[in-house]
């Protein structure tokens, strides 16, 4: 059964006190290339767009009207971790620093935040709440969701047509087949993050082979 995403979270915050409350989603943390992407997505009341739901049960075209819908009606904050970031501090801990960055971000600070996933980020900026499977079940969170994932894949459709091959357009930088066969055939780019496991093994063959 499919499970529809609603406000009982935020409603629960507002018993509680909250009155500003953002939901949070990143997008990103599997692919061989290419940042992180977190945002942050406050709801106003009046002005919820119909149809949320997590962005990887929406198609592309269904996603980019919401994101469109959310970005003129919603208050959106959206934030990255580098490439440098991810392989200096990890992925786990690059995804939680977007995360504080796109709530950082937001015009008007929230006093309560929904975290999709099952950990809270260091250095939170407000009170929070970790949601399993978030953009699923909570509307701040879907919403989230569908901002993150439409701007990184914008932004890896931009960055493929500055290394075309790898199939960025199309893989958002994901471990797929063709992005293998272009990263041993074409190698690695500066967008390539050195510390996933794929990109360090043909790093390091080259640097064996080259010795």
């Amino acid at each position: 059964m499919k499970t529809i995403p609603d406000d009982s979270f935020e409603s629960a915050a507002r018993a509680r006190g909250a009155l500003r409350i953002a939901g949070v989603d990143e997008v990103g943390r599997g692919p061989l290339a290419g940042p992180v992407t977190a945002a942050a997505v406050r709801l106003l009341p009046g002005a919820i767009p119909p149809g949320l739901a997590d962005s990887k049960a929406l198609t592309a075209r269904r996603r980019d009207a919401l994101f469109d819908l959310i970005m003129a009606q919603a208050e959106v904050s959206i934030a990255h971790a580098t490439v440098a970031e991810i392989d200096a501090i990890n992925i786990l801990r690059a995804s939680h620093l977007a995360m504080v960055r796109a709530l950082q971000g937001l015009a008007n600070p929230p006093d309560y935040a929904l975290i999709d996933g099952n950990l809270l980020p260091q250095d939170m900026p407000c009170g929070a709440q970790a949601i399993v499977k978030g953009d699923a079940r909570c509307l701040s969170i879907a919403a989230a969701s569908i901002v993150a994932k439409v701007t990184r894949d914008r932004l890896m459709a931009g960055l493929a047509q500055q290394h075309p091959g790898y199939g960025w357009e199309r893989n958002a930088g994901y471990p797929t087949k063709e992005h293998h066969s272009a990263l041993l055939n074409l190698g690695v780019t500066p967008h390539h993050r050195r510390s996933f496991k794929p990109v360090h093994n043909i790093l390091y063959q080259v640097k064996s082979v080259t010795r």
